[in-house]
């Protein structure tokens, strides 16, 4: 039976910094937005998420009026 050869892993340190050259690689080849670009999607989300709160603020109304006032004078109670 041949003995393999081990093959020496290399260090905590060494996998480190091989690490942090590739990410560093990687984050070389991304596209970043300029800031008309941030902007302009800033808005959007805030002008979303204003409206959405507002369909769930009127749903809340609605449902309200409907679950709590109306129905229960049906039934008179």
């Amino acid at each position: 039976m041949a003995q393999e050869l081990a093959t020496p892993t290399p260090g905590l340190a060494s996998r480190l910094v091989t690490f942090y050259q590739d990410v560093m690689a990687e984050l070389r080849k991304v596209t970043w937005p300029d800031r008309p670009q941030v902007q302009q999607l800033a808005i959007g989300v805030i002008v979303l998420a204003l409206a959405i709160g507002a369909i769930i603020g009127l749903l809340d109304v609605i449902l309200q009026g409907l679950l709590v006032r109306f129905i229960p004078s049906l039934f008179g109670a």
